[in-house]
């Protein structure tokens, strides 16, 4: 077993002390370094940082860094939420240690799309139908993982598909 203990620290954003949402810190009683490489190719991680190691990767919302000594883990509903997503990162990163012999390690990050690109795929009509101001703003929120096709009502059939087909390379767990 890698990681057996943490403890934990719930902060409110900084920037926004109004947010209801809370961000965890576990701060590790062990160091994960050498799983990170690992783990990045287990869980699939966007952003991948060599020296000093850590990897970066979104869950149902949220985004997760690992680093060798803590791991946080930002825009919870609650602590208890936190809980259960530290524990079973726990339990990932154990896992992985253990099979670390079966497992490729990647030290590469996942491919990112590009915001020109699905920029040229939309109609351009920077219209508001979709409830932005911009299809630039549509673009840049679609290549972060938080905009569909199926949610520019200007885009329809073909256009659609190519979008989709493109954005559907791309990991945004």
């Amino acid at each position: 077993m890698l990681l057996r203990s943490y403890t934990r620290e719930f902060v409110r954003p900084e920037c926004r002390p109004e947010a209801q949402s809370v961000h965890l810190v576990a701060h590790l009683d062990e160091d994960i370094g050498e799983v990170i490489p690992y783990l990045n190719a287990v869980l699939g991680g966007f952003q991948f940082i060599k020296d000093p190691p850590s990897v970066s990767f979104r869950l149902h919302g949220k985004l997760i860094a690992i680093h060798a000594r803590k791991i946080c883990v930002n825009a919870l509903r609650d602590q208890s939420e936190g809980d259960k997503i530290v524990e079973w990162l726990k339990q990932e990163i154990n896992a992985t240690w253990e099979r670390r012999g079966e497992i490729e390690p990647s030290y590469e990050s996942a491919p990112r799309p590009r915001v020109i690109d699905i920029l040229r795929l939309l109609p351009r009509t920077n219209c508001g139908k979709c409830g932005l101001p911009t299809c630039m703003v549509f673009a840049a929120q679609a290549g972060e993982g938080g905009r569909r096709a199926g949610d520019c009502p200007a885009l329809s059939g073909e256009g659609a598909e190519k979008l989709d087909k493109y954005l559907g390379a791309f990991r945004f767990d």
